[in-house]
């Protein structure tokens, strides 16, 4: 009895998660890893049997999962409930530990919402900014993008995610990535979440920029509809029960989208939305996803 291992992982010496006696029946518990994409390796050793998993992170992960779920697929309860990462009913430092990358990017947000007090301190946002900017009295002046680049400050292709103006686009924004992110996290690993990060607000911030042009602009709007949109079309071509998401959200989430485009949102009071970082954002996070999934479809089969 045996697992699939990444590309590559024979080179990484394994982690030991498990040690039961052979007479237990593993394969619940196996097929609930598989169902999960965790990569690991079963052996047998006399009268033992073994799960070794590539990292140290993962094995506790795993234990904790067997300690809730020990007949794997066959347990009643949800799945998703028992891991460290999404779950629920685990302590919040265990969460935050759990999911480094999420952590991080909620924690910068939070320090640039303080330095800049939200956007009422504009000094402090012309290095996070799309293009740099001055400012003159209730003026502000934008660099040229193509000089902004020239000067080597490609780190604008992202740092405007960070930036958030009143405590609810803050609010709203951190707890909607603490959702997906956790979730992505867990299944396609810190790097994973991390890269997907810089990608979704590259793409975001850029189609923002082209749909206004030069503007003060920020949130992590772009990235949360581009990771709906990942989680959306990952799960459909590979269903776990870490991206099983209600359809309410998703409905609801691009009927938003749609009021937004047509200028209701406006109108209602919510002020500027960023249009072009939402529908950018949410084009390629189902690109990824059907590229992500697509790929894992081929690795369970």
């Amino acid at each position: 009895m045996g697992g699939r291992s990444p590309p590559g992982a024979h080179t990484v010496k394994p982690i030991l998660a498990l040690r039961l006696p052979v007479s237990h029946d593993l394969s619940g518990f196996v097929r609930l890893l598989r169902r999960l994409q965790v990569p690991y390796r079963v052996t047998e050793e006399g009268p033992d049997q073994a799960v070794w998993v590539p990292t140290e992170q993962l094995a506790g992960q795993v234990r904790e999962l067997y300690e809730r779920y020990p007949e794997g697929d066959t347990a009643p309860a949800q799945p998703q409930q028992a891991l460290p990462g999404p779950g629920r009913g685990q302590g919040l430092w265990r969460q935050l530990r759990a999911s480094p990358v999420t952590t991080a990017v909620l924690v910068i947000c939070l320090v640039v919402a303080g330095i800049s007090l939200l956007g009422d301190n504009l000094a402090p946002l012309h290095w996070l900014t799309f293009v740099d900017f001055h400012q003159q009295g209730d003026y502000a002046w934008f660099m040229p993008w193509v000089a902004t680049l020239e000067a080597g400050q490609w780190w604008r292709l992202v740092t405007p995610i960070f930036i958030h103006f009143g405590i609810l686009h803050l609010t709203m924004n951190g707890l909607w990535f603490w959702e997906l992110g956790r979730r992505i996290e867990w299944r396609q690993g810190a790097l994973g979440l991390a890269g997907l990060t810089v990608l979704f607000g590259a793409v975001s911030n850029l189609a923002q920029y082209l749909w206004s042009g030069p503007a003060l602009f920020g949130g992590l709007s772009g990235v949360l509809y581009a990771l709906l949109g990942h989680v959306w079309l990952f799960n459909w071509l590979a269903p776990s029960p870490l991206y099983r998401m209600p359809k309410g959200v998703l409905i609801m989430m691009l009927a938003w989208l749609g009021l937004c485009l047509v200028g209701a949102a406006s109108v209602l009071g919510f002020g500027e939305i960023a249009n072009g970082a939402h529908l950018g954002g949410f084009v390629v996070g189902c690109i990824t996803g059907l590229l992500g999934g697509a790929l894992a479809r081929r690795k369970m089969a």
